[in-house]
C-alpha cells in the first residue's frame, strides 16, 4: 500500500491491482473511517476524500496502514449477463487496428468474442469499466482527449472497455456506438451496468433498426415569478451539490463559486445552500410575473430595474431588492469574473434530482438548463441565514494575472524536475475551451513527463490539475469526472476553488506551491 497526496482533504491509496482495490473498498464500506465522504475505486487505486474538520490526515493514514487485506476473496459476479448491441463505426477503429496489428474485421471479432465483467464504475454516472477482454486489444488513450464524445460510444483504453453514457469529453479510443441508454433516472437502478455484471458485445446488422429515443416530457410551468426574456447562455440551477454519491458514479457538482452562492442566499435570508440561478457572462433580462425579493452576488455586474410604470433604477449589487409584476431586470455582462448567482427569497421551486437541485453539465443529472422563454417559480424555503462570510476576492478580468495556491498531486513524480519547476515558473492562460467541467490552460512550454506509461484510470478530485499527453494542463472544477487516466501533477488548495470558478477566458494564472513535491 502506497499513500499519495491529493489535496487538502483527499488521499490516493495505491495498491497492487484491482483485486486488492476491491478488497479495500469492501472493507471501508463495512467499516467506514471517520469523516469519509467519498470512496472512488480505480484500476489499482482508491481515492478517499473526507469532510474538512471531521478527520485528520494523520489519523486516516494510520487507520489505512493498519488494514489487513485478503484480495484472494473478491466479490463474486452477480450472474447477470447483459448484451450490448454495437454498430462498429467508431472514429478510432482504423487507429486501433493499426496499434494492434490486426485488421478492422479482426478487431471487431475479438471485441465480441469474449464476455467481459464490470469491475467498477466511475468517470460519469453509468460509465462502467469492463475487464476480461482480449489482451490483444489493449491500446493507449489518445494523445489529446476529444472535447466531445457522443453518447453510447463504445471505447477502449488500456485493459478496459467502456461505454460513454452521454456526450462528454474523453480520451478513449472509439470502436463504435450502441443505442442502449447506460444511465436512465427513470430506471431502478439508473445505471444499466453494475459491478459484477457480465457483458457481451454483439455487432448490429446493417439493416438492424436504430431505436429512437422518446423525447422528454416538458416540465410544467408552475406559477412562475420570473420569466427569461434574454439569455445568451443557458442559466443553471445550482446549490451546494450532491456529495457522497460517488458509489453511483455521481459527482458532487454544485455551484462553481460556493462563496457567491452563500452570499446571494444570505442577502435574501435563505439557507446557505438554497438553489440559485448560476448566470455565466451575463447579458440576461428577466420579466417579473409575481412579487419577489432577489439578490445578485458573484462576478460584479450592473443591474437595471425597469418598472412597469416608472423610471429605471439600479439595485445595489449583493443587496436584496424587490420586483413587482411587469418589472424588467437586466443583468449586464460582468466587469470581471465569469459567474453571477441570483437568489430569490424562499429559494427557487425546482425539483431535486438525487437530493440536489444542482445541474451537472457533464453527467446531465439535475434540472434542465433554463433558456429564453422559460418561467421560474419561487419556493417557500425557510431557515437560518448563514453567518457573514470571510472577505472574498476580487474576480479577475481577461488579461489579469491571478496566483492560485496548489498542493502536490498524487502523480507529481511522473514529471521531470524541469516540468515541476515550469509549472510554477511560467504563466498559463485560460482558454475559451473551458467550462464547469474544467479549465483548459495554455502555456508557452508544455509539461514533460518522466514516466510515459499509460496511467490506469483512478479517482479525481475538485481542483485536480491533470496533464494529458500534450503537456497543457486541465484544472478540474465542480462538474469534473470522477475518474481519469492522465496524471494529476497538483491539486488546487480548497480556499482557491471559488476563485478558479470565476476565471474568464483570457485570464492568466500563476501557481504557488504550498508544500514540496513528495510521495
Amino acid at each position: 500500500m502506497r499513500l499519495l497526496p491529493a489535496g487538502d482533504c483527499a488521499l490516493l491509496v495505491e495498491l497492487s491491482g484491482l483485486p486488492e482495490v476491491l478488497a479495500l473498498l469492501d472493507h471501508l464500506r463495512q467499516s467506514p473511517l471517520p469523516g469519509t465522504v467519498e470512496l472512488i475505486p480505480g484500476a489499482r487505486t482508491l481515492l478517499l476524500r473526507w469532510q474538512a474538520g471531521q478527520a485528520k490526515r494523520a489519523d486516516l493514514v494510520a487507520a489505512l496502514q493498519a488494514v489487513k487485506l485478503d484480495p484472494s476473496q473478491p466479490p463474486p459476479p452477480s450472474g447477470t449477463e447483459i448484451e450490448i448491441p454495437v454498430r462498429y463505426d467508431g472514429a478510432d477503429l482504423a487507429e486501433v487496428a493499426a496499434l494492434t496489428g490486426l485488421s478492422q474485421t479482426e478487431v471487431i471479432r475479438r471485441h465480441i468474442a469474449t464476455p467481459q465483467v464490470v469491475a467498477f464504475t466511475g468517470f460519469a454516472p453509468g460509465f462502467a469499466y469492463l475487464t476480461g477482454g482480449d489482451p490483444a486489444l489493449q491500446v493507449p488513450r489518445r494523445q489529446v482527449p476529444r472535447p466531445r464524445i457522443p453518447a453510447g460510444a463504445v471505447a477502449l483504453a488500456g485493459p478496459f472497455s467502456g461505454i460513454y453514457p452521454r456526450a462528454s469529453p474523453g480520451g478513449w479510443q472509439l470502436l463504435g456506438t450502441t443505442p442502449l441508454a447506460m444511465w436512465d433516472l427513470g430506471r431502478e437502478p439508473p445505471a444499466l451496468l453494475q459491478p459484477g455484471d457480465r457483458v457481451r458485445f454483439r455487432e448490429m446488422g446493417p439493416d438492424e433498426p436504430w431505436p429512437v429515443a422518446k423525447p422528454a416530457r416538458p416540465a410544467r410551468d408552475l406559477s412562475p415569478a420570473l420569466r427569461v426574456l434574454t439569455a445568451p447562455l443557458p442559466l443553471l440551477f445550482q446549490d451546494a451539490g450532491r456529495p457522497g454519491l460517488a458509489g453511483q458514479g455521481v459527482s458532487a457538482s454544485g455551484a462553481a463559486d460556493r462563496g457567491a452562492l452563500a452570499a446571494a442566499n444570505r442577502a435574501v435570508g435563505n439557507p446557505a445552500g438554497a438553489p440559485c440561478l448560476e448566470i455565466t457572462l451575463g447579458g440576461v433580462e428577466l420579466l417579473a410575473e409575481a412579487p419577489a425579493t432577489l439578490a445578485l452576488a458573484g462576478a460584479p455586474a450592473a443591474l437595471r430595474l425597469t418598472p412597469a410604470n416608472g423610471e429605471p433604477t439600479s439595485p445595489g449589487f449583493g443587496i436584496r431588492f424587490t420586483v413587482q409584476p411587469g418589472d424588467r431586470l437586466w443583468i449586464s455582462p460582468p466587469r470581471a469574473g465569469l459567474r453571477n448567482y441570483l437568489a430569490a427569497k424562499g429559494g427557487f421551486a425546482v425539483t431535486p434530482v438525487l437530493g440536489s437541485a444542482a445541474t451537472d453539465t457533464l453527467s446531465g443529472i439535475g434540472p434542465a438548463p433554463v433558456l429564453k422563454g422559460v418561467g421560474i417559480a419561487i419556493g417557500s424555503l425557510t431557515g437560518e441565514s448563514p453567518p457573514p462570510a470571510q472577505p472574498g476576492f476580487a474576480p479577475p478580468a481577461p488579461g489579469d494575472t491571478v496566483t492560485l495556491d496548489i498542493l502536490p498531486g498524487p502523480r507529481s513524480d511522473w514529471f521531470t524536475p524541469e516540468a515541476l519547476a515550469l509549472l510554477t515558473a511560467q504563466c498559463w492562460e485560460v482558454t475559451p475551451q473551458s467550462s464547469r467541467v474544467g479549465i483548459r490552460l495554455a502555456g508557452a512550454e508544455p509539461l514533460t513527463r518522466r514516466d510515459t506509461h499509460e496511467l490506469p484510470s483512478e479517482g479525481m478530485m475538485p481542483g485536480a490539475l491533470q496533464v494529458p499527453h500534450g503537456g497543457q494542463p486541465v484544472l478540474f472544477l465542480a462538474d469534473h469526472p470522477l475518474t481519469g487516466g492522465y496524471p494529476v501533477i497538483a491539486v488546487l488548495a480548497d480556499h482557491h476553488l471559488d476563485l478558479a470558478g470565476q476565471l474568464p477566458p483570457g485570464a492568466r494564472l500563476r501557481f504557488r506551491l504550498l508544500e514540496p513535491f513528495a510521495a
